[in-house]
């Protein structure tokens, strides 16, 4: 790799804020970020110490912090904690997620569709009313909102986890244009079916869970979380500097077929 080349992916200087930092993509996108020199505050409901573990093993700098997204208290809280140990705050990534419920609209409660909306749509929103306005004092960087090709498309018994994912694709687009003039860009990512724990919400082992989501998607297989840390790791530093309002499409062709 070129010198020029390496420098446009570092985060060398920068702190990143990861929220569902304490497993799969998550995990993936701290580790990914800290390599390439970020010092990452990693954010999770439960404290992501293994994720920060590793980043400290590894050299990097991480610290584990504890908070529910849809509780603005706590968004507000963990913010102020970040801000009093690192300065420099660059990059928000948007990653919390919960288990979404398998049922039609009639067949969901308003209480689990409210929580699929509080953890990925209102989680988002509380962490960038936190953390942006650091962002913007620091002339600027990138937000991330991980959404998931079912923004894109549908599947039967999901309504609320495609109607939260397609919500991030329109709130990346309205926070790009609100905050280009502050030099924050703004984009979601999409993955297709990634290897991770909630590739088996719906399946009985893992084979089965493959074989299903592998027949979907083009390339003939699921994806891996550090596939997915990779393309962060592009829409957070500078080898996106001209990509702003859009969607990162990492689906293994999910959306070709």
């Amino acid at each position: 790799m070129t010198n020029s080349l390496a420098a446009a992916f570092s985060l060398e200087g920068r702190t990143a804020v990861v929220t569902g930092a304490g497993g799969g993509i998550g995990t993936a996108i701290a580790l990914a970020f800290a390599q390439a020199g970020a010092r990452v505050a990693c954010v999770d409901q439960t404290p992501p110490e293994a994720t920060v573990t590793s980043i400290r093993a590894a050299g990097g700098e991480a610290m584990a912090l504890t908070c529910d997204v849809s509780d603005e208290s706590q968004t507000r809280a963990v913010a102020d904690e970040i801000f009093a140990k690192w300065t420099n705050v660059a990059v928000l990534v948007n990653g919390a997620s919960n288990d979404d419920p398998t049922g039609s609209v009639l067949e969901l409660g308003l209480s689990d569709w409210n929580q699929v909306f509080a953890v990925h749509v209102t989680g988002a929103y509380l962490m960038s009313r936190a953390i942006l306005p650091a962002i913007i004092q620091n002339g600027g960087g990138s937000i991330i909102h991980i959404a998931s090709q079912m923004g894109h498309v549908a599947a039967k018994g999901r309504p609320s986890y495609c109607a939260a994912k397609g919500a991030l694709l329109q709130l990346a687009k309205a926070m790009a244009l609100d905050h280009a003039a502050d030099k924050v860009r703004v984009n979601s990512l999409s993955p297709g079916a990634i290897n991770t724990r909630r590739l088996l919400l719906r399946h009985d082992d893992v084979q089965t869970a493959h074989a299903y989501n592998a027949a979907k998607h083009a390339l003939g297989r699921v994806g891996e979380p550090v596939e997915i840390a990779h393309a962060a790791l592009f829409l957070a530093s500078d080898a996106s500097s001209f990509m702003t309002g859009t969607d990162l499409l990492v689906d293994g062709g999910y959306n070709a077929m």
